[in-house]
């Protein structure tokens, strides 16, 4: 199967060029994602170190960590265990850079992220909000 096929066979690609929504649709999913994990990982710092930082921190955390989880996950995601572990180390390292307290906070605020992030996502499944993951949240 090419490449083109493959992507015809899973929707990518074809329908996006067909169908104008497909864009708009691709758009809406990531602002929503991008608010809750901005969301989780507010909580979750909030939580962890005891002191507010605000949204504008959170969001721009939440952004790059999607782009750092995508790349290493690009990079060696291909490699079983080793590549999401990877890419869950890179997130962590990305919090513990962006909020004082070092790895054991920064792993905390993590932990408590994604336990947000995985609780408003099944909140806005059960309404039919959503289906999928937060950006910037590996693994919610």
């Amino acid at each position: 199967m090419t490449p083109t096929n493959a992507a015809a066979v899973s929707g990518i690609g074809s329908r996006a060029a067909s169908d104008p929504s497909a864009v708009g649709s691709a758009v809406l999913v990531f602002v929503v994602s991008l608010l809750v994990g901005t969301v989780a990982i507010r909580l979750g710092a909030r939580l962890s170190v005891d002191r507010d930082y605000g949204f504008g921190r959170a969001f721009v955390t939440a952004l790059v960590g999607a782009l750092v989880s995508s790349l290493v996950c690009y990079a060696v995601g291909w490699i079983p265990l080793v590549g999401p572990l990877l890419a869950l180390v890179a997130w962590v390292a990305l919090l513990d850079w962006q909020y004082p307290g070092g790895w054991g906070t920064a792993v905390g605020i993590g932990a408590a992220s994604w336990v947000v992030a995985v609780l408003v996502l099944h909140g806005l499944r059960v309404v039919g909000f959503v289906t999928g993951q937060a950006v910037g949240l590996p693994g919610s």
